[in-house]
């Protein structure tokens, strides 16, 4: 990490390299992780509409119980991907958002493809 940025800054800097190449469209929809300390969140965006298509997380006071660990992550794909398949999306493509692909951003991933969605 270069000196005198933070872990946030960096990561920041590292979303916005991935924004530029990615978008969500009609028929490929965005998948966006945001990972917290205590929880994580994930929503499945239309980036040509501005519309937020379905949405999970594990603070939800109905969903998931877990909170933000592995198992809470591998819940939130897991309700994602059903809330996704109501509204008609099958395939999206997947923002990590700057984070590593690993851990809880890899379980959430991984169930979410368990739960049906193809990326």
């Amino acid at each position: 990490m270069p000196a005198g940025r933070s872990k946030a800054q960096v990561r920041t800097r590292v979303h916005h390299r991935i924004r530029q190449k990615l978008s969500g469209s009609t028929a490929r929809p965005r998948l966006a992780v945001f990972r917290s300390v205590k929880h994580i969140y994930a929503q499945v965006i239309d980036d040509t509409v501005g519309h937020t298509l379905a949405a999970a997380s594990s603070n939800e006071k109905n969903g998931v119980k877990s909170g933000g660990n592995i198992a809470g992550a591998k819940a939130v794909g897991k309700l994602l991907a059903d809330r996704a398949k109501e509204k008609g999306v099958k395939a999206v493509v997947f923002d990590r958002g700057g984070y590593l692909y690993h851990g809880r951003v890899k379980a959430l991933a991984d169930a979410a493809r368990e739960g049906g969605l193809e990326f």
